[in-house]
């Protein structure tokens, strides 16, 4: 994993490396696609949750450093509820589901602008660095209401965004019987409870953060290619 440290408050988690993001979960954002959902490639609203894979060379710690690609210019800054799971969840209904959850942590989903929104290119989501977890795991005993979070982004310490996740088309239980209806979900594995519309752009030179109550502050930085091969 890349610079990954990242304290439960429970032993003996671990993470696995796996983490899923749910694209369209969130109300706002597929509504902005309007008509759009109705024609190729889409065809329709999607029936069932559209999954995207951040893999092991994303993965980042809170306080890290990522450089931002010469070619795209900026990074999206998505932020998300990671849900982690603490036991293997296969086809568990919606009333087990949280129990499956070892705990709750923050996402910050940094990709390559792009318009593709149901398949976007592995290029614009697996940069190095690109998921930043952290900065602990909290049991769901702190966290009582996952659908009820405000999730906040901020740029070189000014607030840009606002988000909770009341907004998500399915909340947290909801989404982890769906996917589990057709996968199977393992200890230490992350699935992302879904980014909010209007997620902020930054660019090298910028300090971003992702906050929370109760789970705190999820920070990194952002350097230019030339930066992060000098240092």
């Amino acid at each position: 994993m890349h610079n990954l440290d990242i304290s439960f408050e429970v032993a003996p988690w671990r993470l696995s490396g796996v983490v899923y993001g749910t694209l369209m979960n969130d109300r706002a954002a597929l509504a902005e696609l309007g008509d759009a959902v109705d024609r190729p490639p889409y065809n329709a609203p999607p029936k069932a949750p559209v999954l995207y894979v951040k893999p092991r060379n994303t993965l980042a710690a809170s306080g890290a450093s990522v450089s931002v690609p010469t070619d795209a210019g900026e990074f999206e800054i998505g932020a998300s509820i990671g849900l982690v799971v603490g036991r293997t969840a296969c086809r568990v209904s919606e009333s087990e589901a949280l129990s499956c959850l070892a705990g709750y942590t923050l996402v910050a989903d940094l990709s390559v602008p792009h318009d593709s929104f149901y398949r976007p290119s592995i290029r614009f989501k697996a940069r190095d660095g690109s998921c930043f977890i952290g900065p602990k795991v909290v049991s769901g005993n702190e966290i009582r209401e996952p659908d009820r979070l405000t999730l906040r982004v901020l740029l070189d310490g000014k607030l840009v965004h606002t988000a909770s996740t009341s907004s998500m088309l399915r909340p947290a239980a909801r989404l982890i019987a769906a996917v589990t209806d057709f996968m199977t979900l393992s200890p230490g594995d992350i699935l992302m409870l879904g980014v909010a519309t209007g997620a902020p752009r930054a660019r090298a030179g910028q300090h971003f953060a992702v906050e929370t109550y109760t789970i705190g502050l999820l920070e990194g930085t952002l350097l230019a290619e030339s930066e992060a091969v000098s240092a």
